[in-house]
């Protein structure tokens, strides 16, 4: 009998933040990296991410530029130490929903495998903290123990779907049963993919590709969480204008 897989995204779909923003963070504050890096056109489009009036991503973008450039000033064993203080502090900063969904599948003891375009050495601790055997992530390339500045990515829709395509392979999995949780348009390939798409607090690029997909939006659920209530919702319940930011 083929297994059922549940495919996860961390960053805003478990975790409730980014894992290589708080990293970030973390190097600044211990001083790895100089908070000049986040000072200046990063800084500003948080602060206009943060009053709702930029978008997410035109933030960080340029903050990833910079902190893949502070990481090749770093050796590899100190980029570890502070990774490993973020998860050791922050692992618990979990959306209710998706802890509820973990421990769903963890007792049916389906094949539970997070998919993230986080780095691997951050998402590798994620997931030995959550319990979580198989895991996919953006590989940061290093050479005698510096990180060169390149980036084998996981966060594009591309990826994660070769990546599921590859673990399917591998352990025999019925995609028609399996599930995908999920929060960007990085995910619409799983959402795609599996027999249960979930879109947890779905930003508005992933709206996008949705209600351009009639299929999808048939059979996708989405989940917004707000406080401690999670509600449902059907895509074709969405009062949604693609025009407005």
């Amino acid at each position: 009998m083929a297994n059922i897989a549940a495919f996860f995204d961390i960053d805003g779909t478990i975790f409730r933040n980014s894992l290589l923003i708080e990293h970030f963070k973390m190097l600044i504050t211990y001083k790895f990296i100089k908070y000049e890096a986040f000072s200046g056109s990063v800084e500003e489009k948080f602060n206009k991410w943060a009053k709702r009036e930029g978008d997410y991503d035109d933030y960080l973008e340029p903050l990833t530029k910079h902190y893949v450039n502070g990481l090749m000033e770093l050796d590899e064993a100190d980029v570890n130490y502070v990774a490993q203080r973020v998860i050791d502090l922050k692992w618990e900063n979990q959306y209710r929903y998706a802890k509820k969904m973990l421990k769903f599948h963890k007792d049916r003891n389906d094949k539970i495998v997070i998919i993230s375009g986080s780095p691997d050495f951050l998402v590798s601790k994620m997931a030995e903290k959550l319990g979580i055997e198989y895991f996919y992530a953006s590989e940061y390339v290093v050479e005698n123990n510096k990180y060169t500045g390149e980036v084998i990515p996981m966060w594009d829709s591309k990826s994660k779907q070769e990546a599921i395509k590859n673990f399917c392979e591998k352990y025999d999995i019925d995609l028609s049963n399996s599930y995908a949780y999920g929060d960007t348009k990085g995910d619409y390939s799983m959402f795609k993919l599996v027999g249960h798409p979930i879109a947890l607090n779905p930003a508005k690029n992933l709206i996008d590709k949705i209600v351009e997909d009639k299929d999808l939006m048939e059979k996708i659920q989405i989940k917004v969480e707000r406080k401690n209530v999670i509600y449902t919702l059907k895509a074709s319940e969405l009062e949604y204008n693609k025009g407005e930011d």
